[in-house]
C-alpha cells in the first residue's frame, strides 16, 4: 500500500485528507482560518455535519462542494457558484482529474435520527492510491459491511449512530490497514468511546486516536 498521507481529525466528524488535493469532509469547529480546500464533502444536514462557519473558514474560490440535494439552496444562499455544487445521493460513482469517489447510504436501523429515505451518505474517497471510507452518521448496514477500504473512519458514539464494538466489529469485517474512531466528545460520546472501539479492534489492524479535545488534535 503506498504511504497514508497526512490526516486531520477535529471536533466531531471533521476529517481533513491531504494528498493530490486537499479534502475536508463535513469541517465543524476548525480552530482557524484554513481557506485551502480543493473539495468539501458533506455527509449529510445536521448541524455538527454541516455548518457554514466552518465551510467559510476552509473554502478558497475555487473550492468544489459534493453535498446531499437538501443543501444545494444553502450554498448558493452563501454566494457558491452552481457549477461547483454536485449534488450527489447514494451508490454513485465519480471521477474528477486523479480523484475517485463513491456514495454509500448512511442510515440508522432502528432510530429516526437518519432515515434511510433520506438518502444521505457516507464516502468512499480514492486519492493518491490510498481508498478512505468516511461512514458519516450510521449503524452498521448491509451495504456498510461489504466496504473495502485502506483508512477508515467510523462513529463511535453511539445514540445517533452505531456504539464503539459495533464499530470495532464493523473494523475487523471491512479490514482496513488503518481505523480510525470519530463522531465522540464533542457533541455525543466520550474519548473512552474511542479507546474502547481501538481495544476492540483486531490487533493486525492499526488504530489511531486523533481527536482528544476541542482544538487539540495529536
Amino acid at each position: 500500500m503506498n504511504k497514508i498521507e497526512p490526516i486531520m481529525v477535529y471536533a466531531n466528524a471533521a476529517i481533513k485528507l491531504q494528498g493530490d488535493h486537499i479534502i475536508y469532509i463535513d469541517p465543524f469547529q476548525i480552530p482557524k482560518e484554513m481557506h485551502d480546500t480543493d473539495f468539501i464533502f458533506i455527509t449529510h444536514p445536521h448541524w455538527d455535519h454541516f455548518s457554514l462557519i466552518d465551510i467559510l473558514k476552509t473554502k478558497k474560490k475555487e473550492t468544489n462542494f459534493i453535498i446531499p440535494k437538501e443543501l444545494f439552496e444553502e450554498l448558493i444562499d452563501i454566494g457558491i457558484p452552481e457549477n461547483q455544487i454536485l449534488v450527489v445521493k447514494p451508490n454513485q460513482t465519480f471521477h474528477f482529474e486523479n480523484l475517485k469517489f463513491e456514495t454509500i447510504r448512511a442510515y440508522n436501523l432502528k432510530k429516526e435520527y437518519h432515515p434511510r429515505n433520506k438518502e444521505w451518505v457516507g464516502y468512499i474517497i480514492t486519492m493518491n492510491q490510498i481508498i478512505y471510507y468516511i461512514a458519516g452518521d450510521t449503524d452498521v448496514t448491509n451495504e456498510t459491511k461489504k466496504i473495502k477500504a485502506d483508512v477508515i473512519f467510523l462513529p463511535v458514539g453511539g445514540t445517533y449512530t452505531m456504539t464503539a464494538k459495533e464499530a470495532a466489529t464493523l473494523a475487523n469485517i471491512i479490514k482496513p490497514h488503518l481505523a480510525i474512531p470519530i463522531h465522540y466528545l464533542s457533541v455525543v460520546g466520550s474519548l473512552s468511546d474511542a479507546r474502547e472501539f481501538c481495544e476492540n479492534v483486531d490487533a493486525k489492524i492499526a488504530t489511531k486516536i486523533y481527536y482528544k479535545e476541542k482544538n487539540d488534535v495529536e
